[in-house]
């Protein structure tokens, strides 16, 4: 491999010109890590749209390779849990943010960033379910060690149509539970009853411009992508002893709530990072995903495969809301 040329998505920043490209690299300019992947499948993620814009204040040093989660197979090793042929994923830790990323046909990583391909999982499965899938996992995972069942009455998922959302929406149907899905996009109504959600409501039925220091009880848990005020109303209306997992501030970093709901009716509150997970819970999640949280079916309904060569032209139109 000394010599080996590969393609990768180059963005660089000099003075006041700014470039995304795809250009040829030596396999010699990746970093100096345990591991070198072949990758065969990423995926775009929001964070990665930004990473590709001058001033999206993601990217810490230029030129760089974006791209927060891969898939692929390992060609080298110099880390005894990894050997040549086997399939690894990796999402989270400094991926395409400080480290050269999965936008790119080979990648360097260390061994602990890695997690071996869980059996019922394929590479590109891995790569539909990717950030947005795991931290949907773990926010599910963390709210049933929190004491959640299927019993205990509807869960409550907003921004029902993002990445996040709509993965916690199939994910908990999988798992049983009566999944109220919330979205502002009348026109994926279809595609969220394809999902599993058991009903759909409005993001106003969640929160219509005011917040209560306690409101009815309406969900046994939510999750809860978006943050902000919203947040603050989906804290008024959870049930007794229920939670909220939390993983995002689309909506706003501050949260106006008071105490009543935590002192009042017991709720947890829980913050989800799916960056710097530990690698024991990072491959229990995996595991779960791969056991009890895949449908084929609905990973085919939200997947769109696009080829390498088109990353300059598509990143874009995520900023867009498309």
């Amino acid at each position: 491999m000394s010599n080996k040329t590969f393609s990768a998505l180059i963005v660089d920043k000099k003075a006041n010109q700014f470039s995304v490209e795809i250009k040829k690299l030596d396999i010699k300019q990746l970093p100096q890590e345990d591991v070198l992947i072949k990758v065969l499948y990423s995926i775009i993620n929001y964070k990665d749209a930004l990473a590709c814009v001058p001033d999206g204040k993601i990217v810490k040093a230029y030129p760089f390779i974006p791209g927060i989660d891969l898939a692929g197979i390992v060609v080298s090793s110099k880390d005894v849990r990894f050997k040549e042929g086997d399939s690894v994923l990796a999402t989270g830790y400094e991926l395409g943010v400080s480290h050269f990323g999965g936008y790119s046909e080979y990648a360097a990583l260390p061994g602990d960033w890695l997690i071996p391909l869980p059996q019922k999982l394929t590479l590109k499965e891995a790569m539909i379910f990717g950030t947005a899938g795991f931290t949907a996992a773990l926010s599910i995972h963390k709210l049933e060690e929190n004491g959640l069942t299927p019993n205990n009455g509807k869960v409550l998922v907003t921004g029902a149509t993002g990445g996040v959302g709509s993965l916690a929406v199939s994910m908990f149907s999988n798992l049983g539970y009566h999944v109220v899905a919330s979205t502002g996009k009348t026109e994926e109504h279809d595609l969220l009853r394809a999902l599993g959600a058991s009903e759909i409501i409005s993001r106003s039925d969640v929160y219509d411009g005011t917040i209560k220091s306690l409101d009815k009880q309406q969900f046994a848990a939510a999750i809860d992508p978006v943050g902000g005020s919203q947040l603050a109303a989906i804290l008024s209306k959870i049930s007794y002893g229920g939670s909220v997992a939390f993983s995002g501030l689309t909506g706003g970093a501050k949260v106006p709530t008071s105490v009543f709901p935590f002192i009042l009716r017991g709720i947890n509150l829980l913050g989800v990072d799916s960056v710097n997970c530990p690698p024991e819970k990072r491959s229990i999640i995996w595991q779960r995903i791969a056991a009890e949280m895949k449908d084929e079916k609905k990973l085919n309904l939200i997947k769109k495969e696009i080829l390498f060569r088109e990353l300059p032209n598509v990143l874009p139109q995520l900023l867009k809301g498309k």
